[in-house]
């Protein structure tokens, strides 16, 4: 959909209950505006959406992707505040069409907004309750010690939700100011954190993206966002390993789950994690090549999805991270062809091995009929 110096890309899902799901990325198509003129138009083409393609559902989690945060960001929580409605991520990662700014939304029908003195914003539909958060950082001495303060803080929102990080975290998102030199903190903190709580490789862990990016403060090394669920229980959620394509993350010392999946009576999610081309053996796939790694990739999240009973046809949003700008026009050919249909997003990151030319994450959903489990 085209409107006014924009393109909004919008997927839907609705099985006829009273909850409908919907993810939107909106994308500037003027490069020549200037930063001002493309965050108004983002958000002024969010609001016609709302009001008409998705009338009648509100946000739960926004995600604002900068060129320049440093220069940016203020000017965007400032227009934020103004329409605070839902958990708000903002984070410096380049699209790499050449604009300013695009945005991800995730936005629901038939949820109730619920107050929490947790600081997490939190939805309300029958049993559960949805956690999400934002921009959640630190300024601690170094990314090891951020990552240990951040994710001891967020085990103490979610005890005041009545949650654990064991029972209740479905998916986190780790954005890295200067990946290649700060990733090996946040692995530290997080193996440590994560031993205490309970996640061990014989236990599980979270669906997890750690990644390169940063705030406009640069002494800011990590943010995190979150999502959680209260009420969720275990037999409803799995893991996905794909071992014929991936292997476990704890061989290499790395504590995330490949994927993982929450079944409902009515519905299936699906949380792909930051995905590369990878072997079975922990090895990088083809090496230096674009187009073969590109494609490796997209093989790994298809078995994963297929170990959820899902395809791609499933998919409803996709975060792809190159870790060079020169490789935009290739890689964004060839998903052009693949998910031509699908909310997606190609941004500057640097992935967490350097090897790794290019990663992408996705969130999936499917309707299902379990009458065992609680309805979502």
């Amino acid at each position: 959909m085209n409107y006014k110096n924009t393109r909004a890309e919008i997927f839907t899902f609705s099985n006829g209950t009273e909850v409908s799901e919907a993810h939107v990325m909106v994308h500037i198509t003027d490069t020549a505006l200037t930063y001002q003129e493309q965050l108004e138009a983002v958000n002024e083409a969010f609001e016609h959406v709302r009001g008409n393609e998705l009338k009648g559902y509100d946000a739960v989690f926004k995600r604002y992707y900068l060129s320049d945060a440093a220069n940016q960001a203020d000017e965007l929580y400032n227009a934020a505040i103004e329409n605070s409605d839902c958990a708000l991520s903002v984070i410096e990662q380049p699209p790499l069409d050449g604009t300013k700014i695009a945005l991800w939304a995730y936005l629901m029908t038939g949820m109730q907004p619920v107050s929490s003195n947790s600081g997490l914003y939190a939805v309300k539909h029958g049993e559960f309750k949805h956690l999400w958060g934002g921009s959640a950082n630190s300024l601690a001495a170094n990314s090891e010690y951020q990552t240990r303060l951040l994710l001891n803080e967020y085990v103490v929102q979610l005890a005041k939700e009545g949650c654990t990080l064991a029972d209740n975290c479905i998916r986190t998102w780790f954005f890295v100011n200067d990946v290649d030199l700060n990733y090996g903190g946040v692995v530290r903190a997080r193996n440590q954190v994560f031993f205490t709580q309970g996640l061990t490789n014989e236990t599980h862990f979270i669906a997890s993206t750690g990644i390169g990016g940063r705030q406009a403060d640069p002494n800011v090394l990590v943010q995190m966002d979150s999502y959680s669920v209260q009420g969720i229980h275990s037999e409803q959620i799995s893991h996905l390993l794909a071992a014929s394509h991936l292997n476990r993350t704890s061989d290499y010392g790395v504590s995330f789950e490949r994927g993982t999946c929450v079944d409902y009576a009515d519905r299936r999610h699906v949380f792909i994690s930051g995905t590369a081309s990878i072997d079975n053996k922990g090895n990088i796939v083809h090496p230096k090549d674009i187009v073969k790694q590109t494609e490796r990739m997209i093989e790994n999240v298809e078995v994963l999805l297929a170990e959820a009973e899902c395809t791609t046809d499933d998919i409803g949003q996709i975060s792809v991270y190159l870790r060079d700008g020169a490789d935009y026009g290739v890689v964004s050919r060839i998903f052009a062809e693949r998910f031509s249909n699908k909310p997606s997003i190609i941004v500057h990151a640097s992935v967490c091995r350097p090897g790794w030319l290019i990663e992408m994450e996705c969130m999936a959903v499917k309707a299902t009929d379990n009458a065992a489990l609680p309805k979502f």
